[in-house]
């Protein structure tokens, strides 16, 4: 009996054993295209994380078992299905053109989508709209590319910050400005001018609820997310040098700007000025003389040099990715450049079963800029830009000599000659390091749970010295009576460092071949850590002085109080602690349903406010995947909706929770104890809810694609400034608002391709966003119920009076009036929020020639043109260069004109809408013209890339303002102007 059991169990086990190994196996192959083998194509598991990718040849091995589905995919190509079946061999043709099916990052904890299975808006661009720009921070290069983002840059500083609104302002005190999260890390948003734009693979723009409630307190604005290059597995080593030569200058303005004899005739007539007492003689050969248009002086043609190399490489079990970058930027005002040193590192691996998987990202940067300040401001001994446009010009650059010699007679028409001094004795730079750290790693403990940690730094380090010469005319002329060694030095240092730790655990299945779940829940940490010294020390003695050092620091004496310096130190923390869950449900690829429901605890609030509770639901209907659209010309017909609701924390200044006090000047001057912050116990988020409901489609085989969006926010708790009495030290606290901000709206995407032949291919692509803005229950003094965010409250301004020449108005019954008031004003219906923008363009590959455009467009914009109200500005005849449309000024021989009499008796009182314009404008934003060299030139070079262009960026405008440019976002006046410029460049691969 016994013999016969072991029998019987010998037997079942040798079945186990024979079930077993004809169930696993492995198979292998090889993938190709029409062309040849293809590396680095994915084959994954269908319903698993399981897979591996094609090697050098295009070979591949994997371990699976009967029954198994294979997904082959690569981007540019159809994604190929097949199904193990009782051969050990699998060869796979994929064919290129389709890319449905290209994965789309829809928020950087790992979760990833198919494009037709995306529930949410999310707009996507990639590498190839990014690199090869001249631009200096990637959010420059970024405007005009994706429907529903706004971004305008205020200045032409090399790396200057621009302002980026999606789908509208949703705050009015808060950070307006999306999330940017740059390989998984959380980044200071307003701060890219030391990152390299060269290094980016792609940028996904997140915009509804649907997209952003998974990042809970912080996506009340939507979420900009950064992938960087990385290396491929199973890759050859790859080298990629880019080189990029750029010039730039002014872009033209419309103010017909008086040379020196009409200037002179001008300030004759007016009777101030050094042509008020010349004779036509002396007019003439002062002119003849000197005739300096300021503009050459102060701006010049600023020279861009960019290099960038990068080598990549990778095993069957390591990616790996370099990059290197030099870029140098000089400004087109002068004392204005940036120059930055990159090193961006990647890794990823995997082990031989791919069940383990990591990776690592390093980016160090540096840069240094000089950045003039006091641009923008009328300090006329300060600001280059002012000097530039409204220096007299009868005055010649050879006539500046020194600083002393300026201090008599003081004459404000020696402007130009006082910023020369400046040029030549002050010195401002700031140094930034800027480190970004990624590390992660998941492992797949069962079939389709894999369990994740990434921790994540953003480091910043930087250090502002500015020094002003003890023998500058500034130093001079604000100098105490016998300070013999004046100017000052002043530095400041600012540390930051964000820490971000996030666990989670993720499950993925698919059920027969139709249902697919992914689930996942999380854990995140952020802290954050803030330093900063500074200190000014007045005093520098000439003999010693070096900008920087502190070799000619003149130290505080008992004789007198000039050299006291003056220190500052801050330190601040702040943290996030946060749990949420998300799920992922998809039934054929027809229908989808995504939840996310998320829990915030913010050091901004109190214990009672701190938690909040952040939610989204989205779903889609792929309706190309119904019977009925069998024999449709749709390829995708995708109809989306979400709601949810999302906050923000981004308020109150850095202190919200506690009572602090300082220590400062009291009575009589001795120490004290003085308030420094006062608390709000009642301050919390505010909360923005979205409904978003969109289309997306593709049509007579992706000869039109294109995605349209309506959508509406709702922000409420809107962050405030709640006065308080004068006894509390303070003269407002950080408070919300019973009123709320509604932004509605339209986003729209297309893109036509008519010719897409062998030998040519034709794009045209237009983007769009249309919003509204209303604000009520303000309750505030020129803040209208329902009107628009910003909407000015002035008086309407009508002309020029015939009779006299004086200023027209309309009071608040409409009667014509000369001198209005206060109670005159009312709301405009204009503001410098865009009702819309974005851009059009087409892009033209001719065998190996291409040609792309970009034109951008703004409309609804209206700005006070507070520059042109210098340049027509009487009472400053004398003083200032002035614009030609005074000679047509009212006089009893001019009566029907625009301008007012030279001195109209009411140019001192309120100007109302006068200088108030539109500046709506088209902009040909980018045009690059280049050539891919062909297969037989590329072998002969053993090279396997080689790509040259030219570019142009904003060389033409099409606009009614006459400013110094129509772009902006602020009715500003004196600033640092954008340039136009051209470029070429080279790209080489070996």
């Amino acid at each position: 009996m016994k013999t016969k059991f072991n029998g019987i169990l010998t037997l079942l086990l040798a079945l186990v054993v024979q079930v077993s190994f004809a169930q696993e196996k492995t198979v292998s192959g090889t993938v190709s295209d029409a062309d040849g083998t293809l590396p680095g194509v994915s084959v994954l598991i269908k319903g698993t994380t399981t897979g591996t990718e094609t090697d050098f040849d295009g070979k591949y091995s994997i371990k699976t078992k009967v029954g198994d589905v294979l997904v082959f995919s690569y981007l540019g190509y159809t994604s190929v299905e097949r199904t193990v079946g009782s051969s050990n061999t699998i060869n796979v043709v994929l064919k290129a053109g389709e890319v449905l099916d290209e994965i789309i990052v829809t928020a950087a904890y790992d979760i990833k989508r198919a494009k037709p299975t995306v529930n949410s808006s999310v707009t996507t661009l990639s590498a190839e709209t990014i690199e090869g720009r001249p631009n200096a921070s990637i959010v420059q290069t970024l405007q005009g590319q994706a429907a529903g983002v706004n971004i305008t840059t205020g200045s032409g500083q090399p790396g200057a910050n621009s302002q980026i609104i999606v789908r509208g302002i949703g705050t009015i005190n808060g950070d307006a400005e999306p999330l940017f999260i740059i390989d998984g890390v959380p980044v200071d948003g307003d701060n890219f001018r030391s990152l390299n734009p060269n290094n980016i693979a792609s940028v996904n723009v997140l915009k509804d609820a649907g997209a952003t409630a998974i990042y809970g307190n912080r996506g009340a604005n939507g979420v900009i997310i950064i992938t960087t290059k990385g290396g491929k597995f199973n890759s050859k080593l790859q080298v990629e040098y880019n080189y990029l030569n750029s010039y730039s200058t002014l872009q033209d303005v419309n103010f017909d700007l008086l040379g020196s004899r009409q200037q002179l005739l001008l300030e004759r007539t007016y009777g101030n000025g050094r042509g008020a007492s010349l004779t036509d003689a002396e007019i003439d050969a002062l002119a003849n003389a000197v005739d300096t248009d300021w503009r050459d002086v102060f701006f010049r043609t600023a020279v861009t040099h960019s290099h960038n190399l990068r080598l990549s490489a990778g095993s069957e079990t390591t990616a790996t990715n370099v990059s290197l970058g030099f870029f140098e930027q000089e400004g087109i005002l002068q004392d204005s450049d940036l120059k930055r040193f990159n090193l961006d590192m990647k890794i990823n691996g995997t082990n031989q079963n791919k069940k383990f998987n990591y990776g690592v990202t390093t980016s160090l940067n540096y840069s240094k800029s000089n950045e003039p300040n006091s641009i923008g401001s009328g300090a006329i001994n300060r600001n280059y830009v002012l000097g530039a446009f409204m220096s007299v010009p009868y005055i010649s650059p050879d006539e500046y000599t020194n600083g002393a010699a300026l201090l008599s007679p003081l004459l404000f028409s020696n402007t130009p000659l006082f910023l020369l001094d400046r040029l030549a004795t002050y010195t401002r730079f700031e140094e930034e390091v800027k480190v970004i750290m990624a590390l992660n790693a998941s492992y797949e403990i069962f079939n389709g749970v894999r369990v994740s940690s990434r921790f994540g730094m953003d480091y910043i380090e930087e250090i502002l010295t500015r020094a002003e010469g003890p023998t500058s005319f500034n130093a001079l002329l604000f100098a105490a009576t016998g300070d013999n060694t004046p100017g000052f030095q002043a530095q400041q240092s600012n540390r930051f460092a964000s820490f971000n730790l996030l666990n989670s655990i993720n499950y993925s299945t698919v059920i027969d071949d139709k249902h697919t779940l992914d689930a996942g829940v999380y854990m995140e940490v952020i802290k954050t850590h803030g330093r900063s010294f500074g200190f000014f020390a007045r005093g520098l003695d000439p003999r010693t002085f070096f900008p920087g050092d502190g070799s000619g620091f003149v130290f505080d004496n008992a004789a007198n109080d000039f050299y006291v310096g003056t220190e500052n130190a801050n330190i601040s923390e702040t943290g996030l602690l946060s749990y949420f869950a998300n799920v992922d449900y998809d039934y054929d690829k027809r229908f989808g349903f995504t939840g996310t429901l998320r829990r915030d605890a913010s050091y901004k609030f109190r214990t009672s406010n701190r938690w909040g509770t952040f939610y989204s639901v989205a779903g889609r209907w792929n309706i190309d995947k119904e019977d009925f659209m069998e024999d449709s010309p749709f390829g995708l017909l995708k109809l989306r909706a979400s709601w949810g609701e999302t906050g923000n924390q981004s308020a109150g200044g850095a202190n919200t929770v506690l009572d602090l006090y300082n220590t400062g000047g009291g009575y009589g001057g001795s120490n004290a104890l003085i308030v420094g912050s006062v608390a709000n116990p009642d301050f919390k988020w505010e909360t923005t809810e979205q409904i978003n409901v969109g289309v997306d489609f593709e049509i007579w085989d992706r000869k039109l694609t294109g995605t349209i969006d309506w959508y509406r926010k709702n922000t409420t708790g809107l962050f405030v400034p709640l006065p308080t009495p004068s006894y509390f030290g303070v003269t407002s606290i950080s408070a919300n608002s019973d009123g709320n901000l509604v932004n509605r709206g339209f986003d729209v995407a297309l893109n036509y391709t008519p010719i897409n032949t062998e030998d040519l291919r034709v794009r045209l692509n237009f983007t769009g966003n249309y919003n509204i803005s209303e604000r009520y229950g303000a309750n505030i003094t020129g803040v209208e119920e329902g009107g628009p965010l910003g909407q000015y409250f002035s008086i309407p301004y009508v002309g020029v009076n015939p009779a006299n020449g004086n200023l027209l108005f309309l009071d608040i019954n409409d009667n014509l009036t000369e001198t209005p008031g206060d109670a005159d004003r009312r709301f405009t219906g204009k503001s410098a929020q865009p009702d819309a923008n974005g851009s059009f363009g087409f892009e033209i590959d001719y065998k190996n020639f291409f040609l792309t455009t970009q034109f951008n467009y703004t409309l609804g914009v209206d700005r006070f043109d507070f520059d042109y109200s210098d340049a027509v500005d009487p009472t400053a005849i004398g003083q200032f260069r002035h614009s030609g449309d005074l000679l047509r000024a009212w006089t009893p021989t001019n009566r029907v004109t625009d301008i007012p009499a030279l001195r109209a008796t009411n140019l001192g009182g309120p100007q109302g809408t006068r200088f108030l314009f539109s500046s709506d404008y088209i902009r040909l934003r980018f045009v690059q013209l280049g050539y891919n060299f062909p297969k037989d030139v590329l072998d002969k070079f053993k090279l396997n890339k080689l790509r040259m262009f030219f570019n142009a960026e904003n060389i033409v405008t099409f606009t009614g303002w006459r400013g110094y440019d129509a772009e902006g976002f602020a009715s500003t006046s004196r600033g640092y102007p954008t340039p136009k410029t051209v470029s070429f460049g080279l790209e080489i691969g070996l």
